[in-house]
């Protein structure tokens, strides 16, 4: 095995434990020494997909199965069944995790996947969110992936407070990465637009990207839609709550990362989503046929 090809994550008190429990995975590292267990079950991972639902991601692996023609008898296994808090079910050398809604969700099991793909010595993972988003002047079904991920404060970067300190990284994704997805994983026929844009990621569904059907609003539509053309003149044309996070994280662990989010709503034309059920589990499906496409010729060579 080439250990140059291992992942080598940004935190040397790793290298000091002697065990490391990753909780909310329910996956014990016994001998962070001594992986071989870890290395046998999980060794062979190519690619994490990530996404916000158990459902969805069990959709997705079994979809996988298909795609990549992995047998296997009854439903995939649910790995993670046992912490109730993340599913993972593994489709040969795929992991399907599930991650909650927003960025703080999502990095707990990010951070906790990153270091199981480091003690399983993966080679050269890559990491994909699939999900759903709010649309900025694109028709609902369109395919975006992210560029430049941008927080709510329309910066290219993700903010964190860190120790009492505002803590400020960048947010950008691997660009070949970025084309190979959209090289191999669109195709002529497929009915829908795929394109590679910026992406604001907000902590808030709804004051943060600028909803006025929320809870509370203390802004008016006007300032609403300026803000909402402010953001597209950025080159942003889809909104969700991960992205920035999930770029900065993976870009400090050094792993290829990806975000490929499907558009439910035009928010430009309103906040409220207004496709049929019907529609709504058809354009799921779409990151799906994308991201099928992307591995199954990333396995193949």
């Amino acid at each position: 095995m080439s250990l140059s090809n291992c992942v080598n994550l940004n935190n040397s008190n790793l290298d000091g434990m002697s065990s490391d429990f990753l909780y909310h995975l329910n996956i014990n590292v016994a001998n962070t020494k001594d992986t071989q267990d870890i290395q046998k079950q999980f060794g062979d991972v190519r690619v994490i997909c990530m996404g916000g639902t158990g459902r969805r991601m069990l959709e997705l692996a079994k979809y996988l199965r298909l795609k990549l023609g992995i047998s296997g008898e009854g439903e995939p296994i649910d790995l993670c069944e046992a912490g109730h808090r993340y599913t993972v079910y593994k489709v040969g050398p795929v992991l399907c995790a599930s991650h909650g809604v927003g960025s703080s969700t999502c990095s707990v099991v990010l951070h906790e996947l990153l270091k199981l793909v480091k003690y399983a010595k993966c080679q050269d993972p890559i990491f994909l969110r699939i999900g759903t988003c709010g649309g900025l002047g694109v028709k609902p079904g369109t395919v975006v992936v992210t560029k430049d991920a941008y927080n709510g404060y329309l910066r290219n970067e993700h903010e964190i407070p860190i120790l009492g300190e505002r803590v400020v990284r960048p947010a950008s994704f691997h660009e070949q990465l970025i084309e190979d997805i959209v090289k191999y994983g669109t195709q002529a026929d497929d009915g829908f637009e795929t394109i590679k844009a910026n992406t604001m990621s907000t902590d808030c569904f709804y004051e943060g990207q600028g909803r006025t059907d929320g809870a509370v609003c203390q802004y008016t539509e006007e300032q609403k839609m300026k803000f909402l053309q402010t953001a597209y003149e950025k080159g942003i044309r889809n909104i969700e709550m991960e992205a920035t996070m999930m770029a900065s994280l993976t870009l400090m662990a050094g792993v290829r990362a990806g975000d490929i989010c499907v558009t439910l709503v035009n928010r430009l034309n309103g906040d409220q989503v207004t496709i049929t059920m019907d529609e709504k589990h058809e354009f799921e499906e779409r990151p799906f046929l994308i991201v099928g496409r992307f591995i199954k010729h990333l396995l193949n060579n």
